[in-house]
């Protein structure tokens, strides 16, 4: 931190190190007890105001009851109600008769607690996670009401929609559950991921299994049970093939894509990602360890964290990164020197957005791309060039929770070819045993393990890969009575398989919005006739995109696959009299083809056949076949089985 910052944190007695990382309650802690450093409140003391600069003694809340910090808090949740450090206690040593001072003449003034214990429950239900752990480091009493169950309970809930989460398991309680998995509560949340790896992308779903305590995301994938084919004789006397479509919609379980175990704070920073000469090691809870070179232009430099002395040398250990800026380790701890890391992303600012758009495809690698409405973006490498150098945007990550996404992420993958360090072993590969946990091994300790897997020269990595994961505004999937055909589909692609598609209809503008006064009613209409028509007009009207999710060599993700620029009556051809889409509306579409590579790509005619709201069909005119598209019920796959 800058020396303004220093000054701050120096004068009030918070430790360099929590600037970076949620501040721990120790182990031995209850519910009933706060941490050390957390001043027992009279119903006459607190200081009066509440600020991001202010530390574990923070202040209480002011007499207006305004509970929220003037300004955002930098960083992570400052502090979590841990055990304050010996620096803190000794400042604080110094100051117990200006603390006494100021409770003395801040009397009466807080209003807050002397409110029924009823009333201040239901006050601190409307606090963000921030600010209820920033309130809660206060006093004594507003700790105990501040880490209630009741409270972080209904704060983890709603992060994990589709199921009622019922057990803090593994932990005892929801407060150092959330605490576990905080800043990642964003990925189950948000539920539905896409990304830009290469021309067919990925999508994943991902959900909080609470049988396990962990935060996982699964590929979804789906297969046709049909795949023959049958003609059809419309209205004219050109035979059409109709390709029959049953897809099976599931998630590929066998390997997750992303996986974050349950683990304590304590138990994470002692693995966490550490620097030792611009190498960042991870050390996984499941026994591996695995090293993975950073970008030599872009050595490790001096992190907000405090140094500290480790207990197996007694010599000073490197800080440890920014935990924003760490990456986590999803691998499974085989030593087979392939690793998988999760990146907090950062989004670009909208210069960077409205550049990207000029370019032709990929259009700077943009994610997600300008069809997709969404409120951040950022630049991938899905489809590597010249432009966009990979490292740097692995770099390219969060130093604080005010930078960090919510909507994007990255995961990077590959393998590390590496060889030992001469005279270690006898130039053997370490055994799994030895590389687990930081273990000792032959002809040294820790420091023998750190030195003998360092990368030499020789070090390579081999197929690295790093995707750029966004997710959906609920709003574009999420179907309603005026724009009932939103929603997240898979559509039949015939040789390339099913693909997933959103189907997204615009929001009208106020000069377009429905006006159901508008509809009058005829003089030869029955209630039930008028009734459908000024239902159809609400329905059948606007315009009618479909996005993919996931492509192909042709057309790839991102891309549109069929676009109807009016369902209403300005693309309306004809209602099909013929099974086996007898009372179908058809309106006008055009289709996206392009050669292998996104090479020539264009549009051809179409029509669109509007069969269900979760059943569509699209008649690709110049080919004389169609093919099916199925809604997917996402929700479905919530709940782990």
């Amino acid at each position: 931190m800058d020396n303004r910052q220093d000054a701050r944190a120096d004068e009030a007695g918070i430790p360099e190190s929590d600037e970076t990382g949620l501040h721990e309650t120790s182990n031995a802690q209850t519910e009933s007890e706060p941490p050390a450093g957390v001043v027992p409140c009279e119903h006459s003391s607190t200081p009066s105001h509440m600020s991001a600069s202010s530390s574990v003694n923070l202040s209480s809340v002011p007499p207006a009851l305004d509970l929220r910090p003037t300004t955002p808090p930098r960083g992570i949740l400052e502090d979590w109600g841990d055990e304050e450090s010996s620096s803190q206690a000794d400042k604080r040593k110094g100051k117990g008769k200006e603390i006494a001072h100021d409770s003395a003449k801040a009397a009466g003034q807080c209003r807050l607690i002397s409110l029924p214990p009823e009333l201040i429950d239901s006050i601190l239900s409307f606090l963000s996670p921030i600010d209820l752990a920033f309130l809660s480091a206060t006093c004594r009493l507003l700790y105990t009401h501040g880490t209630g169950d009741h409270l972080w309970q209904t704060i983890v809930q709603d992060h994990v929609p589709g199921i009622r989460v019922t057990s803090p398991y593994p932990f005892e309680s929801f407060y150092q559950l959330y605490k576990a998995h905080d800043p990642h509560w964003f990925l189950p949340k948000h539920k539905i991921w896409f990304s830009d790896g290469d021309l067919a992308g990925r999508l994943i779903l991902t959900r909080y299994d609470q049988r396990r305590g962990c935060i996982e995301g699964y590929q979804l994938v789906a297969v046709s049970s049909r795949k023959n084919s049958e003609p059809w004789l419309a209205d004219s006397d050109l035979e059409v093939m109709i390709h029959a479509f049953e897809p099976k919609v599931k998630l590929h379980l066998d390997k997750p894509i992303l996986h974050l175990p349950a683990c304590r704070r304590d138990d994470r920073q002692a693995g966490e990602l550490a620097s030792v000469g611009g190498i960042q090691f991870v050390n996984l809870r499941s026994g591996g360890v695995i090293s993975t070179p950073l970008h030599p232009d872009n050595q490790d430099e001096a992190s907000s964290g405090s140094k500290g002395v480790s207990a197996d040398t007694g010599t000073e250990r490197p800080s440890p990164r920014n935990r924003f800026q760490a990456e986590v380790s999803m691998e499974s701890g085989t030593m087979d020197n392939a690793y998988c890391n999760l990146i907090l992303a950062r989004p670009v600012d909208h210069a960077v957005v409205a550049k990207g758009s000029a370019l032709p495809f990929p259009y700077g690698n943009i994610w997600p791309p300008l069809v997709i409405p969404a409120q951040q973006r950022a630049v991938g490498c899905g489809i590597p060039n010249n432009s966009v150098d990979m490292m740097s945007l692995v770099n390219d990550k969060p130093t604080s929770r005010q930078e960090l996404s919510d909507q994007i992420f990255r995961i990077r993958k590959g393998l590390h070819m590496r060889i030992p360090s001469s005279g270690l072993l006898g130039g053997r590969e370490p055994t799994l045993a030895e590389a687990a946990g930081w273990a000792e091994v032959t002809n040294g300790g820790p420091a023998a393990l750190l030195s003998m897997i360092l990368p030499t020269p020789l070090g390579l990595n081999i197929g690295e890969a790093v995707s750029t994961y966004s997710t959906l505004d609920p709003a574009l999937y999420t179907p309603t009575p005026e724009k009932p055909f939103r929603g997240i589909w898979v559509g039949d692609y015939s040789g390339h398989g099913c693909e997933f598609l959103l189907i997204h209809q615009p929001d009208d503008t106020p000069e377009n919005a429905f006006d159901p006064d508008s509809v009058q009613r005829r003089e030869d209409e029955s209630d039930e006739q008028f009734e459908k028509r000024k239902h159809d007009e609400m329905v059948y009207r606007g315009r009618l995109e479909a996005i993919k999710l996931t492509g192909d060599p042709n057309v790839p993700r991102g891309e549109y696959t069929f676009v109807a620029d009016d369902i209403g009556e300005g693309g309306f051809v004809t209602v099909v009299q013929h099974e086996p889409f007898t009372g179908t509306r058809v309106v006008k579409s055009k289709g996206h083809i392009a050669h292998t590579g996104f090479i020539d790509g264009h549009y051809i005619e179409s029509q669109l056949l509007l069969i269900s709201h979760d059943r569509l069909a699209q008649y690709w005119v110049g080919w004389r076949h169609i093919s099916f598209f199925e809604r997917v019920d996402i929700d479905e796959f919530l709940v782990p089985e």
